[in-house]
């Protein structure tokens, strides 16, 4: 395995993540931009579930690009604009994610580059 997870009791306590990662010193590293529900083809759907797919799915595209997958992911950075929308968000993210428990920041944020953009999220991978 190169992810080594380091847990303190936080997490467990919060969500489905680990409180830190540890990876080994000779890994390929992957990097995204904040990546909104925003479809290829401009449009913006106007509720958290659907862009929240959009998102994790563009991010997963990435990731397959660079050979990887959810148990490569060492670290997530989540930005909602909406502290309401946290519940909806978590059951989209879970599902993407699987039992990959990367270490993770969520943002309640008062708005992104665009005001009807609702989250964007961004990783961290490594791999051999």
């Amino acid at each position: 395995m190169v992810h080594r997870i380091h847990n303190v009791g936080v997490a467990k306590q919060i969500g489905s993540y680990s409180d830190a990662i540890e990876t080994a010193s000779n890994l390929r590293w992957f990097y995204t931009s904040g990546t909104p529900g925003l479809t290829e083809a401009g449009e913006l759907p106007p509720d958290i579930e659907k862009q929240s797919e959009i998102a994790w799915a563009h991010v997963m595209k990435m990731l397959g690009q660079a050979g990887m997958t959810a148990p490569d992911i060492v670290k997530v950075t989540q930005y909602l604009t909406r502290a309401e929308d946290i519940a909806d968000y978590a059951k989209v993210r879970t599902r993407f994610l699987g039992e990959a428990r990367p270490a993770s920041m969520l943002l309640v944020i008062p708005q992104l580059v665009w005001p009807k953009i609702l989250v964007e999220v961004e990783i961290v991978a490594a791999k051999a």
